[in-house]
């Protein structure tokens, strides 16, 4: 299960469509990086460079040159060696970058600035995300700078510059049927995991352990790399949106939040769970939970093509709201609580966030200023949550360090949505009787199936809709004049 080579060129073809005529795009890979002295961190290639070439390398650079003669896709990168292939694994070089990814031409690396300036000479526009790499910021401006110098002599450098990123994170936002069968696959790992962890959690484990649970079960069925550093917090750490420390005792009548997921051929999932670290709710524990999971299902059912981006949120609130208010933890009206924004207090941040080759994946919130349409083909997260410090003073004591975050991924489909991980329990009854040993857990197949059946409904559905978002695109990207 991968992404093909036909579609890699679909992608290059579709971006090099919205360019401008006699324009050239630029996009470096990632870069390895330091963990601490002469050891280096797991290399993740760049998603915007994977998303167009399935290059898994560092040292590469990626030029795209529409309706060139002697070939649009160029590519930059590290030459064979078989010594250091010895020591740090393959390389495929050149030669290989078109025979197996497909490159019209290939250079070395090392002799970019000999020969990437005459590529950029000439062209007009340079599509270049300038600002996320500052060194290699620097090379670009040294290139241009280069053929500025030669102006007199007849050279012309590119008089303009427009954001690659806008272009490309438009397309990234609509997944293909290929893209949301592996974040299913993703999400059915993932999933596993997260009934593992309910499976095996009881009273004087420590949070690392549940956390080890969790990247063991996702390591055997390959999805090796958590998509983001895995937060399992116990009792009021539950309260901590970003807690990561997972170095503490869980106890006995406390809940453990598990926000959790593994990435799969580099696409996410991202899945939280609260439950009881005994097994069991306390009355107050599933009082706040039901409010949480009565907002995501109201949150889930106002995700549909037409709807806002903002519509799931406004959903989540007016539940979260209400079930506080009946609770005593808020007073007042509804509309002026909303208004007002006092919810924030146990309430603090938004429904969710786009997901796929990241984890909080890109693309725009808001188009002209407007909350943006939910079409198909789009990937998003929805995880409303409560959380009441252990320190607040204007609550009763029962209520205090009681955490709660539900959250599923969510793809749009042409007639409403599909939750990719209905395979972990989410309702107190199932949960306790999971952590009973009397279920062996949702089947998380059926999670996977489903996303399967309707991605290319999804993808299709979208079809008409996409020639007009990309015109749009056109029309709104911002242009950056060279001084």
């Amino acid at each position: 299960m991968s992404i093909s080579k036909q579609e890699y060129a679909r992608r290059r073809k579709a971006l090099m469509a919205m360019m401008e005529p006699n324009s050239i795009a630029i996009l470096p890979s990632a870069k390895e990086k330091a963990r601490s002295r002469d050891t280096e961190y797991p290399f993740r290639q760049d998603s915007d460079f994977h998303y167009l070439t399935g290059f898994d390398e560092p040292e590469a650079v990626l030029v795209l040159l529409p309706e060139r003669e002697h070939g649009e896709y160029v590519m930059f990168c590290r030459e064979k060696n078989p010594d250091k292939e010895i020591w740090d694994g393959y390389r495929a070089g050149p030669a290989g970058a078109c025979e197996q990814y497909s490159a019209d031409d290939a250079f070395p690396v090392d002799d970019i600035d000999e020969i990437l300036p005459g590529l950029i000479e000439g062209r007009e526009r340079m599509y270049y995300a300038m600002g996320r790499d500052p060194d290699f910021d620097r090379h670009v401006m040294e290139w241009v700078n280069r053929i500025r110098a030669k102006v007199r002599a007849g050279a012309i450098p590119p008089g303009e510059f427009l954001d690659l990123d806008h272009f490309l994170h438009d397309m990234r936002l609509f997944k293909s049927a290929a893209e949301i069968r592996l974040m299913a696959k993703a999400a059915d790992i993932s999933a596993q995991a997260h009934v593992r962890a309910m499976q095996t959690c009881k009273p004087g484990r420590f949070e690392y352990e549940l956390e080890a649970e969790i990247h063991y079960l996702c390591a055997l069925q390959g999805g090796r790399r958590p998509a983001y550093n895995s937060i399992v917090g116990g009792g009021k750490n539950a309260c901590v949106l970003h807690y990561v420390s997972n170095d503490q005792k869980l106890k006995s009548g406390d809940l453990v939040l598990i926000d959790a997921g593994c990435e799969y051929e580099l696409y996410a999932s991202d899945i939280t769970r609260t439950f009881p670290v005994s097994g069991k709710f306390t009355r107050e524990q599933k009082a706040i939970y039901n409010i949480v999971l009565k907002a995501q299902l109201a949150a889930i059912e106002q995700i549909k093509p037409g709807n806002h981006w903002n519509a799931p949120h406004d959903a989540s609130v007016r539940c979260i709201v209400e079930g506080l208010l009946e609770l005593g933890l808020l007073k007042g009206k509804v509309d002026k609580i909303i208004e007002k924004e006092s919810y924030k207090a146990f309430y603090m941040h938004r429904i969710g966030h786009w997901l796929g080759m990241d984890v909080h994946d890109v693309g725009d919130y808001k188009v002209d200023d407007e909350w943006r349409v939910l079409e198909p083909g789009m990937v998003m997260t929805v995880e409303p949550g409560i959380y009441i410090a252990s320190d607040n003073r204007k609550v009763e004591a029962k209520w205090r360090g009681i955490g709660v975050r539900i959250e599923d991924d969510v793809v749009i489909t042409k007639d409403g949505c599909s939750v990719l991980t209905e395979g972990v329990p989410k309702t107190p009854a199932d949960i306790e009787r999971l952590m009973a040993g009397k279920t062996q857990g949702t089947k998380t197949g059926r999670s996977k199936s489903k996303a399967q059946a309707k991605a290319k409904s999804a993808v299709k559905s979208r079809a008409k809709s996409k020639t007009a978002a990309k015109a749009k695109t056109k029309v709104k990207t911002s242009r950056t004049r060279l001084k």
